[in-house]
């Protein structure tokens, strides 16, 4: 019979936030995967906690992930635990839970700390519905294009960052989404922890003068939903544009303006208004 794969959140900043649960189960399972071994050694030793761990991170998992599945295919049981916060969300635990799905071994998930959503509850933004983004790529290109990708959700979006890369990506932020709100939170649960609510433009400003501490989240508002349908609009043909346009020997009367009411979602007395000043012409 297989083992159990547990996903075992741990603290983003203050040890009691460690719960009851993640602590008994630490203690049962017969490995811990841990993404810095360093790091949970000295989690591990403030709760007395001596399983072993084994390393388990984005540059081995594809080694390592087959040999963990092994063990736990042989009857292992097998606690995940990422650097602080969720295991598996911007984390290389995601991989694992896939091959042990692949694997037909039960995963077991529990509850505790996470940075993204212990922000968004915090920043005053918007939290019925979001979009987590995690870290943006290092890599200009590939930055702009997932930046781009996402400027005309309207939802509430949150990034993590970190603070040697903060002011750039602020920067980027504000040329591609414009000024928006923005919430940014550092240091979650730790003494120093801050929540500066702002705009875009102006965390440019206050990051430029003050040097970045700490690992960021970010809380940035979605489009603005007028301000998305005026530009849609601004993008579409005309009604007058598209009759021209698409009338044929085929297509002409009530369907040609059929057509073109449903494609710029007008009403179809209006466009008929308009088919026929055109036909006059």
């Amino acid at each position: 019979m297989s083992g159990i794969l547990y996903l075992c959140p741990t603290p983003i900043g203050n040890l009691s936030d460690m719960t009851p649960r993640v602590i008994e189960t630490l203690k049962q399972v017969d490995l811990i995967a841990a993404e810095d071994t360093r790091n949970t050694l000295r989690l591990l030793n403030c709760f007395d906690i001596d399983t072993p761990v084994t390393s388990y991170h984005e540059h081995n998992k594809a080694s390592k992930g087959g040999n963990l599945i092994e063990k736990l295919l042989s009857g292992k049981n097998i606690a995940v635990c990422s650097d602080a916060g969720m295991p598996a969300i911007s984390d290389p635990g995601e991989d694992l839970v896939k091959l042990a799905i692949k694997n037909d071994i039960q995963t077991v998930p529990l509850t505790g700390p996470c940075a993204l959503t212990t922000a968004l509850i915090a920043s005053g933004l918007p939290t019925g519905r979001f979009s987590f983004e995690g870290f943006l790529s290092v890599t200009k290109k590939s930055r702009f294009e997932h930046l781009n990708d996402v400027k005309n959700d309207t939802r509430t979006l949150i990034f993590y960052e970190a603070p040697h890369k903060l002011i750039y990506t602020l920067r980027d932020m504000l040329d591609i989404f414009g000024d928006r709100e923005i919430c940014l939170a550092r240091e979650l649960t730790k003494k120093y922890e801050e929540f500066n609510r702002t705009t875009l433009s102006e965390a440019v400003k206050y990051y430029e003068e003050n040097s970045p501490k700490g690992e960021f989240v970010l809380i940035i508002a979605g489009k603005n939903k007028d301000e998305l349908k005026e530009e849609q609009r601004a993008e579409k043909p005309s009604a007058e544009e598209l009759l021209k346009e698409y009338e044929t020997e085929e297509l002409y009367g009530k369907e040609l303006v059929k057509k073109v009411a449903e494609e710029l979602e007008l009403p179809k007395r209006e466009v008929y208004d308009l088919y026929l000043k055109l036909q006059k012409k």
